[in-house]
């Protein structure tokens, strides 16, 4: 048989219930959007998981493409891929390779436009300062030589700026502007480590136009010997 409530836990009862009645949907509510945030928080995870699987299995399809050399593909293959993963990194490192293939199979056009896609929709600087990169020297090739430049303005990671001044050197040569090239070529050479092999090709450069980037310290010139017992008298 139950044991009827004494006072004091019937006291207790009460305040329960008031609690409840007071804070009992607020509770519900606060336990709802806690677990539906976990719930989205897990389908999100998925999701992202997903999408990283299937931007990788395009990515192959691209990395076959460009092994092959097989433009036709490889366009088909990295349309897909800006379509349907365009924000992942995958879709931006495709960008960049797909444009070396379709430069050096003399399709410059796909490759203007693979490469200005990477640099106006990548979030990754590095990516985007590459792109801007290749995309001067394609423009240069095709002699469009001030768009090429504009190509090198604006804001680039610290870490590009030897060279971002050797691309535009390169510009400024074939436009035969030898003192503006030196100029940029002596930038780069400055920023560059000494034990870069790319540092040398700079070197190399500035040795054609005529300029020493190392030029030998000046001799010390005695002082004539009547000036220096001159010195000594006074």
């Amino acid at each position: 048989m139950a044991k009827p409530l004494d006072l004091e836990e019937q006291e207790q009862l009460d305040e329960l219930k008031h609690f409840w009645k007071n804070y009992g949907n607020l509770i519900t509510w606060t336990l709802i959007v806690v677990f539906g945030a976990i719930a989205a928080w897990n389908g999100w995870q998925y999701w992202q998981r997903s999408q990283a699987a299937q931007a990788s299995a395009m990515n192959e399809e691209v990395e076959k493409a460009v092994a092959a050399g097989d433009t036709a593909k490889l366009e088909r293959a990295f349309s897909d891929m800006k379509e349907k993963f365009g924000g992942t990194t995958f879709a931006h490192q495709a960008g960049l390779r797909a444009a070396k293939v379709f430069a050096e199979k003399g399709k410059p056009d796909a490759a203007k436009a693979a490469l200005q896609w990477v640099a106006d929709k990548s979030s990754d600087e590095g990516y985007r300062a590459t792109a801007k990169l290749r995309l001067a020297a394609v423009l240069a090739d095709a002699k469009s030589y001030d768009e090429a430049l504009r190509q090198l303005d604006g804001e680039f990671p610290v870490e590009f700026a030897p060279l971002v001044a050797d691309r535009r050197g390169d510009i400024y040569n074939l436009q035969g502007k030898k003192a503006e090239a030196k100029a940029e070529y002596l930038k780069a050479w400055k920023g560059l480590d000494e034990r870069t092999e790319y540092r040398k090709l700079v070197e190399v450069k500035l040795t054609a136009l005529g300029a020493d980037p190392n030029p030998p310290a000046a001799a010390a010139v005695p002082a004539p010997a009547g000036a220096a017992s001159a010195g000594t008298k006074s």
